[in-house]
């Protein structure tokens, strides 16, 4: 058993260890503490042997370990001098601190406290990756270690000589430990050990520290509108909670500067991003976009949200590889959701890029406010929703019709209630009223007050009947039947919410499958369906509706393609499987009374081991109600396969049956091993406009992995031959 060294000897050397580095989350000024608190903590030194030596020098030899907190050092043998309070220790020596950072070297000579001294061969690894090897290191002040004749490198070193993929050579080399921040002197960048750039000074931040000021991984940028550009982004940390990032993109076509802000505040969150842009696209236009969203939790369960965007023209985020959005829809809404009630209530602004559409008459700028309650009365037994909707629209225009302003208030209240039978036979009922109060304005053809009242009620049955196979699988089949009334007094107001309506699982039972109140189904009307599902112990399960609406009398407000039309709905066919094993399917149909779908929608992913692939097919027949002439025939793919630890690939496509041509067509290609990841990427956008044309945008990125990116260095860990 190795004997415990003397006390004097744990203390000398170990409570005067290096400070572990800081935490992200502590302040500069904490730092002090924590190594107070570090050498407070009980210390213990173990070794072979430990002796004294005549010249009342205490030696201990083999095996010597110092353990303190998350501090050790061992080393092969620690020798204390108490008149001159040095300590000498033979190598190898290592001290790991927290496993954030080690330092290594061959021999040592100290000061009592090892805040000063000289250290041979020495060697500093950061995150078990990045290292610093030098011939020796000189600590000083208890805070700074300075490497002469340095190599620095993230790449795995062999020992046969085989030079790293990168490597930075300098003269000399500062290692900040309270503000976790490396000085190079006289550096040289070099790739496989040829010179490539020269630094007269340098500073990185040590990879243990998360934030800190200086510039980000660059990219080159390539476009057939833009010609070859650079982005190079510089990160400014302003605090602990808020940093500011530029990124300037030049090139033979543009000049543009980007921005990122963000900020943390003690209940919410604000970030702002955008670009400044002069170009040749556009000469002498000011151009530019504004993107700004945030979230503020506000007490007594209030939250208050906003996403904002806005842009120059209509074709800057095409440009610019930006988000491709054909509408920017900007909001800043307060809400509060509880148990029983739930409020919201924002202010929206819609700013249209459509070629097809005049900004000034869109329903532009819109006001919604929604408060629901939930009460259990015991002597109706079941449960009462009364709702309050408040709603406006306002275009910019003033002209007559196409410069139409609505405001609606509603008044729902409802009963629902169910009953179980012994049978197993479950019973709905739903009675309930709605008050809608509409002003209009700008339009000749409406009045412009208008009230209604609509009275509803339904009864509907269901008969879940469940069935236990053999292999442990369940299966569930459940009828569903439904008679409902309800009765519009006045639907002379109009129709500016509701022009887009579907038949789907989600409304196949609601008495009004309008998206919004200003329209209202009218007469009575009887709903069948079926669900089916099966869940397999195994994970695989898959579920299935189809269903089917009639009604007494057909309501001309429902679109061609929502299925809706006529006396009889189309038939809904929906399904969704899951495999258990990485294969996902969801499909949704409507199928009309030929037989013929009018509307199809198919989405399926699949991910095993490397490999991963999603994508989705939609097919819709031509409907001038909802503004869309052509029929639309769609696929979209995107997948990823990893070929082997080291390279990635990417691709994605979007393709059109009905025109023949593909919309949009990219590529990917990523390799990355311990010390560097590189990023190629290809993309194709084939549609037109009158103000964006096709165009094709090639980008590469290299980061050294270990100062610019997070990483995991073992996982792709190349081998030495």
């Amino acid at each position: 058993m190795r004997p415990i060294l003397s006390l004097l000897l744990s203390t000398a050397l170990i409570l005067s260890l290096p400070t572990v580095a800081m935490a992200q989350s502590e302040v500069p000024g904490a730092t002090n503490d924590t190594g107070a608190t570090q050498q407070n903590q009980p210390a213990l030194l173990v070794a072979d042997e430990i002796f004294i030596t005549p010249d009342r020098k205490l030696v201990a030899e083999g095996n010597v370990e110092a353990f303190q907190g998350d501090v050790k050092l061992t080393a092969q043998s620690v020798t204390y001098d108490r008149e001159t309070g040095e300590l000498t220790l033979v190598g190898p020596i290592r001290i790991d601190q927290g496993g954030d950072s080690t330092l290594l070297a061959d021999s040592a000579q100290l000061d009592s406290g090892i805040q000063n001294g000289l250290l041979m061969g020495a060697r500093m690894v950061f995150e078990q990756q990045v290292q610093i090897a030098s011939v020796q290191a000189t600590r000083a002040a208890g805070r700074y270690t300075q490497f002469s004749k340095v190599a620095a490198t993230s790449c795995h070193v062999c020992a046969n000589g085989t030079p790293p993929i990168w490597q930075i050579r300098a003269r000399k080399v500062t290692h900040d430990q309270l503000e976790r921040q490396l000085y190079f002197e006289g550096a040289q960048f070099r790739i496989l050990d040829v010179p490539v750039f020269y630094f007269p000074t340098l500073r990185l931040p040590d990879p243990t520290l998360e934030r800190a000021t200086g510039f980000l991984v660059p990219s080159i940028r390539t476009t057939s509108q833009l010609d070859t550009g650079i982005q190079v982004p510089y990160f400014f940390k302003i605090g602990d909670h808020k940093d500011l990032t530029l990124t300037p993109y030049l090139s033979s076509k543009t000049r543009t500067l980007g921005f990122r802000y963000r900020q943390a505040f003690k209940f919410g969150r604000i970030r702002l991003r955008g670009a400044y842009t002069r170009d040749d696209l556009r000469p002498g236009k000011d151009r530019g976009y504004l993107f700004a969203d945030g979230r503020f939790s506000l007490g007594n369960s209030y939250r208050l949200t906003f996403d904002i965007k806005t842009t120059s023209d209509d074709s800057y985020l095409a440009d610019y590889g930006l988000p491709d959005f054909d509408r920017l829809r900007s909001e800043i809404a307060l809400e509060r959701i509880k148990r029983d009630t739930a409020f919201r209530t924002g202010f929206i602004h819609y700013k249209t890029l459509r070629d097809s559409e005049d900004q000034d008459e869109i329903p532009s700028r819109i006001f919604d406010l929604n408060y629901r309650k939930r009460l259990f009365p015991k002597a109706l037994g079941g449960e009462v929703q009364l709702a309050f909707l408040g709603h406006t629209h306002t275009r910019t225009s003033d002209e007559d019709i196409v410069g139409r302003d609505v405001a609606r208030a509603t008044f729902d209240a409802e009963w629902l209630r169910n009953w179980t039978f012994a049978t197993g036979l479950r019973a709905e009922a739903q009675l309930g009223a709605a008050i809608d109060t509409f002003n209009i304005r700008n339009d000749s053809s409406y009045p412009n007050n208008v009230t209604r009242s609509t009275p509803r009620a339904a009864f509907t049955l269901r008969y879940p009947m469940l069935r236990r196979e053999q292999s442990g699988a369940t299966q569930i089949l459940e009828p569903i039947a439904q008679i409902g009334w309800t009765h519009v007094s006045d639907n002379d107001v109009p129709n500016d919410e509701s022009t887009f309506q579907e038949l789907d699982q989600g409304n196949l039972l609601a008495l009004s499958r309008f998206p919004a109140p200003d329209r209202r189904e009218d007469g009575t009307t009887a709903v069948v369906g079926l669900n089916w599902s099966r869940y397999n112990a195994d994970g695989w399960r898959a579920l299935a509706t189809i269903g089917q609406v009639f009604r007494s009398d057909a309501d001309p407000d429902f679109t061609l393609t929502s299925g809706l039309q006529g006396t009889k709905s189309d038939i809904l066919l929906a399904g969704q499987l899951n495999n258990g094993k990485g294969l996902t399917l969801a499909a949704r149909g409507l199928l009309n009374n030929d037989f013929s779908f009018t509307k199809a929608e198919l989405r399926a992913a699949w991910v095993k081991g490397d490999t991963a692939l999603s994508g989705g097919y939609i097919w819709l027949e031509p409907d001038p109600a909802e503004a869309n002439n052509d029929e639309i025939s769609e696929l979209r793919v995107s997948g990823r396969y990893r070929v082997d630890q080291n390279w990635l690939t990417r691709a994605s496509a979007r393709y059109d049956f009905s025109e023949s041509e593909p919309l949009r067509l990219g590529f990917g290609l990523t390799y990355e091993n311990e010390c560097v990841q590189v990023n190629v990427n290809v993309n194709r956008r084939f549609t037109s406009t009158s103000s964006i044309e096709p165009s094709t945008e090639f980008g590469f990125t290299v980061a050294l992995t270990g100062y610019s990116v997070e990483g995991n260095g073992q996982k792709f860990k190349r081998r030495c031959s």
